[in-house]
């Protein structure tokens, strides 16, 4: 059985949030004011999720001593969750309201905790943390700039459906 790197753990939550109805994400983005997430994927509606990647449970012990761990409110993400390689960490492992997303040696994730409920019309999670929206917005706003300054934001402005032609 292969080791799951870090790295490993972050393309694979990546993907599975991409799933999990956020339009976009970002990886390991760094922003001025924000924690820097291992993935942050936003969608409609006020949805962000937060991913933590931990390759060892020293790990996941560390991360609790953050100053966004200790008040929650300075974080980012209204649902949040940790990944790990399968059976690293335990439900009973997680702080109150964290989920629990398990990768196996072939890359796939799958989530085997969700401590939030779907809304009734279906679109979405009920409950889950008021997110640091100023640190959100840091990452679009970092995310934005980077393509400003390369010259790519008349992109912004292009048709969807005409995307595919662009890369």
């Amino acid at each position: 059985m292969r080791t799951l790197t870090h790295r490993d753990l972050v393309k694979s939550a990546y993907n599975w949030v991409l799933k999990k109805s956020c339009g976009f994400a970002f990886k390991e983005l760094k922003s001025f004011e924000a924690e820097c997430a291992d993935v942050i994927g936003f969608g409609a509606w006020n949805h962000s999720i937060l991913i933590e990647c931990k390759v060892s449970r020293s790990d996941l012990f560390a991360d609790r001593k953050k100053p966004f761990r200790i008040e929650p409110g300075k974080g980012v993400g209204r649902y949040r969750f940790y990944c790990c390689r399968t059976s690293l960490l335990k439900v009973s492992d997680l702080p109150e309201q964290w989920g629990l997303i398990y990768v196996d040696e072939k890359g796939k994730a799958r989530c085997v905790h969700n401590p939030y409920t779907k809304t009734p019309e279906g679109f979405g999670w009920k409950g889950g943390f008021e997110p640091n929206e100023d640190a959100e917005r840091s990452y679009m706003y970092s995310a934005l700039r980077r393509l400003h300054l390369r010259g790519r934001k008349k992109e912004i402005y292009t048709d969807p459906s005409t995307l595919s032609l662009l890369t």
